[in-house]
């Protein structure tokens, strides 16, 4: 039984990927160099001040990432994620402000849960628009989420007017508490990421709608047959991709106090490589809540050891980019070794 356990685990896909963070996190450590601090060396990368922020900044991408897996899974593509998350944003710093500025203090427990179900439930329609324009227009996502990416960056500039939106300083102090930790670690978002990835896991493995996603993604043709509702199926994967936009958007400008109609400009290109460096396949049918999550580390800590060794940061866009070549490059070779053992057996 333990062997089993053991080998089902190093057969695992994720098992890899956790691998090539170690061993990063190794790298950075061993190279990062030291400063005095207190009379002690710290080390520059390997102390709990940038673990936390590293954390914390993988996290906004995480959360999109287990949203925009389940839309791969299917065989389509989000580009609109980073303008949901935008427009989430600025409304809800909107609507936040008008309320708090009515009573002239921080905002309270209810204006706090009120504002957060405001921003979610903004990412959640935009999401539903997606998938409804895909599922009824018959048109590939990447068509329908390139136009509404335009469409939702655009009404957020003229909302905001393109100024940058300041919170209430209560509702940062919420996302950067310590939980009992030292001052400048925040584990709120790690925590945060955290819980998403595991309903995002049980949701796509234990659940029938997640069995649905999955099913589509294999073969669109047969679940058409076995009476899956294909449009239903579209529609909720895209609403679920925009609800946790909206979930990152409320805990990214909570964290940072303000929200512009800037917010999150590329992160489309960060959350589908985070996405598909964990193993979701654009091919579709493939992908978990947890890859996504450990490709958005990955991908944070590539950019935290280009600034933390002084590389040229110009290089940044390069090696993420081999990164999501070479995990395409891998998922097709082992699509194809999949075939071959299947054709022999």
């Amino acid at each position: 039984m333990v062997r089993q356990r053991l080998k089902k685990l190093i057969n695992a896909p994720q098992t890899g990927l956790v691998g090539v963070i170690v061993g990063l996190s190794i790298v950075l450590s061993l190279f990062a160099g030291s400063y005095e601090k207190g009379g002690h060396s710290v080390n520059v990368f390997l102390n709990p001040n940038t673990l936390f922020q590293t954390a914390s900044d993988a996290s906004f991408f995480a959360i999109m990432a287990v949203g925009i897996t389940m839309v791969i899974i299917t065989g389509g593509i989000d580009l609109s994620i980073g303008s949901i998350y935008a427009l989430c944003g600025v409304l809800t710093a909107i609507f936040l402000r008008s309320q708090v500025g009515l009573q002239g203090s921080d905002p309270s427990l209810g204006q706090f849960l009120i504002s957060g179900a405001v921003c979610v439930g903004i990412g959640l329609g935009c999401g539903l628009v997606n998938g409804w324009l895909v599922a009824r227009l018959k048109v590939h996502p990447f068509i329908i989420t390139l136009g509404t990416m335009w469409v939702y960056r655009g009404v957020a500039n003229v909302i905001s007017k393109g100024l940058s939106v300041n919170l209430p300083e209560g509702l940062t102090g919420i996302f950067k508490a310590t939980l009992g930790l030292e001052k400048g670690q925040y584990p709120v978002p790690l925590v945060l990421m955290i819980l998403v990835t595991v309903l995002g896991g049980i949701y796509l493995s234990k659940t029938v709608a997640g069995r649905k996603i999955y099913a589509v993604g294999g073969n669109e043709a047969a679940s058409h047959y076995s009476g899956i509702k294909i449009g239903r199926v579209q529609i909720g994967v895209f609403a679920l991709s925009g609800m946790l936009a909206g979930v990152a958007a409320f805990a990214g400008c909570s964290y940072y106090g303000a929200a512009s109609c800037a917010d999150a400009q590329g992160y489309e290109l960060f959350v589908i490589a985070s996405a598909v460096v964990g193993g979701a396949s654009l091919a579709g049918g493939k992908g978990t809540a947890l890859g996504a999550m450990l490709g958005a580390i990955l991908i944070v800590l590539m950019r935290q050891s280009i600034r933390t060794l002084h590389f040229d940061q110009n290089y940044e866009s390069i090696i993420i980019g081999v990164a999501v070549v070479v995990a395409v490059v891998l998922d097709q070779a082992s699509v194809k070794l999949s075939r071959r053992w299947l054709d022999r057996a």
